[in-house]
């Protein structure tokens, strides 16, 4: 399981023209499945999400977790984070999880991730989708469980 994490001012997620999901303040998450991730990996990856002192305290010191400023959570699927890169220049994801199984993976993350007190807003699994966003920093983590 791979999540880039971005701390934004705010994102947005369209599909055919229509907002599908959009927050303020908080993280957009890149969220992808590879063949073997199970629930422990879930678990670790929203563990580790919630507790990420990546925002600014009083002193400018990234000091903060989301829950801290009351930030949101824009969470997008996205399997091509499953191409390592090493090999030739064309993409190969044979690394992702079958589409089904990832649907079922993400709807969990997002499920989990709401029962820790997240407010979770999503893109559309398996859509065309357009992001747009204001990294604030600009801070990108790359976890990977």
């Amino acid at each position: 399981m791979k999540v880039v994490v971005q701390r934004v001012q705010e994102a947005e997620v369209r599909v055919e023209n229509e907002t599908v999901g959009a927050i303020g303040a908080g993280l957009l998450l890149l969220v992808c499945f590879e063949q073997g991730d199970d629930e422990s990996a879930i678990n670790k990856s929203v563990d580790k999400i919630s507790k990420l002192r990546i925002f600014d305290d009083a002193d400018g010191k990234m000091n903060l977790d989301i829950q801290a400023i009351k930030g949101e959570i824009l969470s997008i699927s996205q399997f091509t984070l499953s191409w390592d890169g090493s090999g030739g220049h064309r993409p190969s994801f044979e690394k992702s999880m079958l589409p089904q199984e990832a649907r079922l993976k993400y709807a969990l993350f997002n499920r989990e991730l709401r029962a820790r007190g997240h407010t979770v807003k999503e893109g559309q699994f398996g859509s065309f989708m357009k992001v747009s966003l204001v990294n604030n920093g600009p801070v990108t983590f790359i976890l990977q469980f």
